[in-house]
């Protein structure tokens, strides 16, 4: 398993407990920007910059993301994506995207879409708060716990 982050909208506190885990686990962890980020030193952390452009880090974790592979990200298209190829992918606020639902998630966002380029308000989502960083954290140990139980023994 590899974790990709893409992190031009990722909070930093997501970042932080991204960074405790792979440490904890030694699992490799990529955060995919268009812009320089600083990792702590760490051989299970880096970051991959990317050209300015739209959806040029979207396209480039859809590139490089395999079967298994778990994908940090609010963007609902690219989280179609990555199930797509097999992934798993999980949002900020600890909410595991599932084949069963995407669709209709990718169908409320273009809807929210249309209505605010038709000019109607329709408000941005509430920041982050404590309850969220916790679901998150418990989500993604989850995950990485039955990673690592489905690991063959060396």
């Amino acid at each position: 398993m590899h974790i990709w982050v893409d992190a031009d909208a990722c909070p930093a506190v997501i970042k932080d407990i991204l960074y405790r885990a792979a440490e904890r686990t030694k699992i490799q962890l990529t955060l995919v920007a268009n812009q320089s980020l600083r990792v702590p030193a760490s051989p299970y952390i880096r970051s991959l910059r990317v050209e300015q452009g739209f959806d040029v880090a979207d396209n480039e974790i859809v590139r490089r993301v395999a079967p298994g592979d778990l994908v940090i990200t609010g963007d609902i298209p690219l989280a179609a994506e990555v199930l797509a190829k097999q992934g798993q992918a999980l949002n900020p606020r600890g909410e595991l995207y599932r084949q069963d639902t995407i669709a209709q998630k990718l169908t409320m966002r273009d809807f929210m879409d249309t209505m605010r380029s038709s000019g109607i308000h329709t408000g941005g989502p509430a920041s982050l708060s404590q309850s969220d960083r916790k679901a998150f954290a418990a989500e993604l140990d989850t995950i990485l716990n039955r990673y690592q139980r489905s690991k063959p023994a060396l």
